[in-house]
């Protein structure tokens, strides 16, 4: 089988901050920008994971300037906090990733702002953390990046009942969290071109690969694997599906591809795996309208802190 991979153009000088790379398809990203010479911040909302992470990606790229940072994107506490040491150390951001996300809790779960766990971390949190270094990234003119999942491809978001009060389903609340993700990419980018930001912003997704999203989490009441990760380890062993290096690929092509040019969406061409390449937005993600109005929904549940 011929091995999957690009070429991950010299980022010497550039600062990345990518969430949710302290394993898993995050840490890939991390590690490959570090080998390209990008100074990579990681925040992590352990800081001992955020460590060991980081102490991997430098066994993997020694000299890599690297320094993990306290983020828990269920709070917003945190995030602001986050924000704050950033702006405060004024250096401007090239690449921001929102990898982070949470998966599937085997009950409804609430964020320490009272969100739904799923919609408030993957979506709101990034949401946040994104507005909140605006000055930082225009002073870059930075790439964004939003990872979503094919659990958007069919979603739609409940305007009624965003955080699952009135009925629960916890696969429809994931997929609408990451048709969020996708909404907000795109409005990021519709506002950057209209207001001269000089951001670009782009989405992708990573197919279908053996991630710790579905693995066994304790702290969420999950003490085993699923059913559906332990058969997508397999089907990925058999390259059927993606491993975590080549699931990291789409986001890396979004973040450093010299035909990358904003509001644009990579994944596998094969949808589940397969080379990366830009591919076709999917029709929940087309509706701007949705997404200008998720933008000012959003505005309004992070509250003024974080509204542009």
């Amino acid at each position: 089988m011929a091995r999957i991979d690009i070429p991950i153009p010299d980022q010497t000088g550039r600062l990345a901050v990518v969430t949710g790379a302290s394993d898993g398809i995050g840490q890939v990203i991390a590690t490959r920008l570090a080998r390209a010479g990008a100074d990579i911040i990681l925040p992590a909302r352990s800081a001992e994971k955020g460590a060991r992470a980081a102490e991997r990606i430098r066994n993997a790229a020694p000299g890599v300037n690297i320094a993990v940072r306290s983020l828990d994107l269920a709070s917003l506490d945190s995030v602001t906090a986050l924000v704050d040491e950033l702006i405060s150390d004024g250096r401007p951001i090239d690449i921001l990733i929102n990898n982070a996300g949470v998966m599937t809790p085997p009950s409804r779960q609430l964020t320490a702002d009272g969100f739904e766990l799923q919609f408030g971390t993957n979506h709101l949190g990034h949401f946040a953390l994104t507005l909140g270094l605006l000055p930082l990234l225009k002073a870059g003119r930075a790439r964004v990046t939003h990872q979503t999942s094919i659990a958007a491809r069919s979603a739609a978001i409940d305007w009624d009942d965003l955080n699952g009060e009135r009925s629960y389903n916890v696969m429809k609340a994931y997929s609408q969290s990451k048709l969020a993700v996708g909404l907000f990419a795109r409005e990021l980018d519709a506002r950057s071109r209209a207001g001269d930001w000089g951001i670009s912003s782009n989405l992708s997704h990573p197919g279908v690969s053996p991630t710790n999203l579905l693995a066994a989490q304790p702290g969420m009441g999950r003490s085993r694997d699923t059913i559906e990760v332990r058969l997508i380890r397999l089907l990925s062993r058999v390259g059927i599906v993606g491993t975590p290096e080549t699931a990291a690929l789409p986001a890396l092509l979004a973040a450093t591809g010299a035909d990358s040019r904003g509001d644009q969406f990579f994944g596998p061409r094969r949808q589940v795996g397969g080379a990366p390449a830009a591919v076709e937005l999917w029709r929940p993600l087309a509706d701007m309208g949705s997404a200008r109005r998720l933008w000012e929904e959003s505005e309004r549940l992070v509250g003024a802190r974080f509204a542009v």
